[in-house]
């Protein structure tokens, strides 16, 4: 019997959706080119706006909420999202093992409450076999916080000269490739490579960096139509759906204060990208190297859209204390000055910075708005999927919508693992995704499914071309994705029939799924001191 594909899955944090090359953006990623040169790239995937419910959401098949993790990995319950992964769903990796896999988890976590003491939401208790990487959310890429290997605590390895988490997590991938071909030749493996870049903060090498001088000089507002070109060209964006216009607190590039700076903060971002696709790069020469690529589903996507967090200094220590484990030294004993102040370069240990509200813009051309948010720009990713044997290497580009429910799907029909009813004694949810794989073969979709969104009471819903969407506290506001994906005609008040309908079928999946008030998340995280995240 020949054996069953490999699956790899690869995740970036937030990076928006027109960054890579073959997206039509400025960062070198020859090795992510090349997977799309021979294989798919889908134009309307979706995530669910950020990390840890985009990550709950891949690995289960179900919506964050009904995992436990609608909003962070903050324990909420009884009242909230306990911020944990549950016991009503099962992860990939435990699907999978007991259809034969090998499974590896190499990266970022970011679904269990409890960062430092094992629980039954880390990866060794949720199918993977074997682990190295971080529990928390985000960190410095030299000293990253809650590094494991398995259940053991690390950190004291990033101490050592040298250590670059984007790397960390490379070299680890293609160790468990070369580990599972040596001594489960004969068996298919699953690996989940969830790499922390390009999120802040702002941490490359200076050899990478280099390759950027100058790139972004010409400034958001050329780069951002530059981009629209390219995407035109490559037919993953319809000519006749317009720019947005630039973001209304971002300057004109000709009115920006140095702008030397500027241009140099997403020369970083950008490097981090370079950085994580020569990992790309190295596990996909280690999956030629044993024979394995051409049987290989390998995935590449984003957790959410580009991130438009600005640090202002006299804030910026708060900030991050509030959301990761801060280191205030370096590892030599110098301060880390926290927060993007003008004329501090990015990119060393020594800092801690973001890209900001401009360059987030530029990442999410052509859509708006950005991580958090339901608007194309906080939902869009590149999609990318390579399997030579099962889909043939003629590059293709594919218009269906999908979400990440789907990936669960997918990975089910390929593998023909079998998604239970009960495991290990307790009741699974019914998985909420649609397979790929007739997307994949240039199948029509079906036009009456609807996708379902909710992100701290940003909100929306897809059916066809129609999309319903608002931001908390706002009107719902209506879209004709098929005329104007760019969301700059809102006909809400020319359909109310069509806001209605999407509007109830909203309200129904969210009681279904258990979707919280934000009116009730608000007081919960008011009450417990930690604020509601921005």
């Amino acid at each position: 019997m020949p054996r069953k594909p490999d699956i790899v899955l690869v995740l970036a944090d937030d990076m928006g959706f027109s960054d890579i090359g073959c997206y039509g953006g400025e960062v070198r990623t020859p090795n992510l080119d090349r997977l799309a040169a021979s294989g798919a790239r889908l134009t309307q995937f979706y995530n669910t706006a950020r990390c840890s419910p985009s990550r709950a959401s891949l690995l289960t098949g179900l919506h964050p909420h009904q995992t436990g993790i609608g909003i962070l990995n903050y324990d909420d319950s009884p009242d909230g999202y306990s911020g944990t992964l549950n016991d009503s769903c099962v992860t990939l990796a435990e699907v999978l093992r007991p259809a034969g896999y090998g499974t590896y988890l190499s990266g970022k976590w970011h679904m269990s409450n409890d960062l430092r003491n094992p629980s039954d939401a880390w990866p060794t208790r949720r199918g993977f076999d074997h682990f190295y990487g971080t529990l928390a959310g985000a960190g410095s890429y030299f000293q990253p916080a809650t590094l494991t290997r398995g259940e053991e605590n690390i950190e004291h390895e990033a101490l050592e000269d040298g250590f670059y988490y984007t790397d960390a997590i490379s070299d680890n991938a293609v160790s468990f490739v070369r580990r599972h071909h040596d001594e489960r030749a004969d068996d298919p493996m699953f690996l989940y490579v969830a790499y922390t870049a390009p999120h802040w903060p702002l941490h490359a090498l200076e050899e990478d960096v280099a390759k950027y001088a100058g790139r972004f000089s010409a400034g958001w507002d050329e780069l951002r139509r530059e981009r629209l070109r390219r995407l035109v060209e490559m037919g993953i964006i319809d000519e006749n759906w317009d720019l947005t216009d630039r973001d209304p607190d971002v300057p004109a590039w000709e009115d920006a204060g140095n702008k030397e700076w500027e241009a140099l903060r997403m020369a970083v971002y950008a490097a981090q990208i370079d950085r994580m696709d020569q990992g790309i790069g190295r596990i996909l020469d280690e999956l030629e190297a044993t024979g394995r690529l051409a049987d290989t589903l390998f995935v590449f996507l984003s957790d959410n859209g580009g991130c438009a967090e600005e640090m202002p200094p006299d804030t910026a220590k708060d900030f991050v204390t509030a959301f990761v484990d801060f280191a205030p030294t370096t590892r030599d004993g110098r301060e880390v000055v926290p927060g993007n102040v003008p004329d501090l370069a990015p990119g060393p240990e020594s800092t801690y910075a973001t890209y900001g509200t401009a360059w987030a813009n530029l990442s999410n051309t052509p859509f708006r708005e950005y991580k958090h948010w339901i608007h194309e720009g906080g939902i869009s990713t590149p999609f990318i999927v390579h399997w030579p044997q099962g889909l043939g290497t003629t590059p293709a580009v594919r218009t269906t919508p999908h979400q990440l429910t789907d990936v669960m799907a997918t990975v089910l029909d390929v593998s023909g693992a079998d998604y239970p009813e009960r495991f290990e004694g307790r009741a699974v949810l019914p998985l909420e995704g649609h397979s790929m794989l007739p997307t994949l073969r240039g199948e029509p979709g079906d036009p009456a499914r609807t996708l379902f969104w909710e992100h701290e009471g940003n909100a929306g819903a897809r059916r066809g071309d129609w999309k319903l969407v608002r931001k908390y506290g706002l009107d719902w506001e209506l879209y004709d994705m098929g005329r104007d994906r760019t969301e700059l005609h809102d006909l809400a008040a020319e359909h109310p029939d069509i806001v209605a309908e999407l509007a109830g079928a909203y309200e129904a999946w969210a009681k279904r799924c258990g979707v919280l008030p934000r009116e009730q998340v608000l007081k919960l995280y008011a009450e417990r001191g930690h604020g509601l995240p921005t």
